[in-house]
């Protein structure tokens, strides 16, 4: 049946809003290869972020080193996608999604492969490095094209499903490790995490298009649009006379930093970095030293990379059922309620070491509140900021975020360095899960309004 729309703007030749008509069409097919790419990206994103965490333990057995040692190690990566994400997002805006996203897959499987062959602590620190500007690049990037191709009224479900993919990733480095490091080494794993995004590349280079709501803001050809656009309703697209993005002459005129700092923009910038952080923290100390924290504790080395993969899991369970919630209730509200209940899940799993089964769960539940909410938070953002400074914002977001990544894996050999048991690790963490859910629920109060 044709819509009102669809017939006006077929008789008429008007030029076309392209959200408008992404917003009253079914998915096509093409969108949903849009999202099955973005996906995969994400999910070799996940798989290579959490590798050192995963190879930790044995790298310290063969290298014969502490774990105190491996610190900048497992921080190097999360150093490099601090860069890569400040730098994509005004790249993107700049110059477009789809080369950005190539150019980061291709970086970082081809510097995680490279990884597998370090001889040495501070080789293999420089290469993770390098491998981190290309994670840093992906996902901010994933993120804004998939907004931008996906209707208003599915938006956070199909958005927070493609970053489950993240979550899926580090989930799958686990379970895959326990299979792989004890029979082939450490570097088994990198190998994987360097030769799947490389095969990728191609497959991006051949499928993956560009952004057209980017390519009217940055007016790169009418023609261009039309038939990038083309697949989602030929006959619609072919007769309009030109095409336009709702915010497009709002803001077409403006710096991108201008925009996320601007009065209308800047509080809730902050107030998008602060939970973020702050689940990164959670996030990734419990990654990057929750299979040693086990060791330590008398558990395997199967069961511990087991049980860290669980925590991965959990975001799998829970990003769909968040981004359906999201586009039903108050995002805000259902976000800073995943926050809370992660650090209440968090605090009961450092009370539970003796009990394999209830720590299994736990950890679970606390991986499904926390991960869910980390997963959801991209969305918000893309949500949020408008066409022209939409993958800035949202990779500075995840840029500044990291650093939380970063004092997570930091503060965990800190910690261990200092003597703290496994139950005092996870106590601490309901700090910074309480200040992600006040700070995302003060969000939605004082700043909750999305572009249009």
């Amino acid at each position: 049946m044709t819509s009102r729309f669809d017939k006006s703007a077929a008789s008429a030749g008007q030029v076309l809003d392209v959200q408008r008509l992404i917003n009253e069409q079914p998915l096509s097919r093409f969108q949903w290869r849009v999202v099955l790419l973005c996906f995969l990206i994400v999910f070799l994103d996940g798989l290579d972020t959490a590798a050192m965490g995963f190879i930790a333990p044995a790298l310290s057995q063969a290298w014969s080193i502490d774990r105190a040692s491996l610190g900048p190690v497992m921080s190097a990566a999360l150093i490099g996608m601090v860069f890569g994400a400040l730098g994509s997002g005004p790249l993107a805006d700049r110059f477009g999604r789809r080369g950005v996203l190539i150019g980061a897959v291709a970086l970082f499987g081809g510097f995680s492969l490279a990884s597998a062959y370090a001889t040495s602590v501070d080789q293999l620190l420089i290469l993770r490095f390098l491998t981190g500007l290309g994670l840093g690049a992906g996902m901010p990037n994933a993120t804004t094209l998939l907004s931008e191709y996906t209707p208003e009224r599915h938006k956070s479900l199909l958005v927070t499903s493609m970053f489950c993919g993240f979550n899926l990733g580090m989930a799958a480095g686990g379970f895959v490790s326990a299979k792989l490091i004890p029979a082939y080494g450490w570097q088994s794993l990198l190998v994987l995490g360097g030769v799947l995004p490389l095969l990728l590349v191609g497959v991006l280079t051949v499928w993956l298009p560009e952004s057209a709501r980017f390519l009217v803001v940055r007016n790169r050809g009418t023609q261009r649009v039309r038939r990038t656009l083309a697949p989602i309703a030929p006959a619609i697209v072919a007769s309009a006379s030109g095409f336009s993005v709702p915010e497009q002459q709002a803001v077409a005129a403006r710096n991108v930093f201008a925009v996320i700092f601007s009065g209308t923009y800047g509080l809730g910038t902050l107030l998008l970095w602060l939970p973020y952080f702050m689940g990164l923290v959670i996030v990734y100390l419990l990654t990057s030293w929750l299979p040693t924290l086990m060791r330590d504790s008398g558990s395997s080395l199967e069961h511990a990379a087991f049980i860290g993969a669980l925590f991965q899991f959990g975001g799998v369970l829970s990003a769909v059922a968040v981004g359906w919630a999201m586009d039903r209730c108050n995002p805000h509200t259902v976000i800073g309620v995943c926050y809370a209940l992660a650090g209440g899940f968090a605090y009961a799993v450092g009370q539970s070491l003796g009990n394999m089964a209830l720590l299994a769960t736990l950890v679970l539940l606390a991986g499904m509140c926390v991960n869910g909410a980390q997963s959801a938070m991209p969305s918000l953002a893309a949500r949020f900021y408008p066409t022209r400074a939409r993958a800035t914002g949202v990779s500075w977001m995840l840029g500044i975020g990291r650093f939380g990544a970063i004092l997570g894996a930091w503060s965990g050999a800190t910690l261990l360095g200092l003597g703290w048991s496994f139950t005092q690790v996870l106590t601490a963490l309901l700090v910074p899960a309480a200040l992600a859910a006040v700070a995302v629920v003060i969000k939605g109060v004082v700043s909750h309004a999305d572009a249009t």
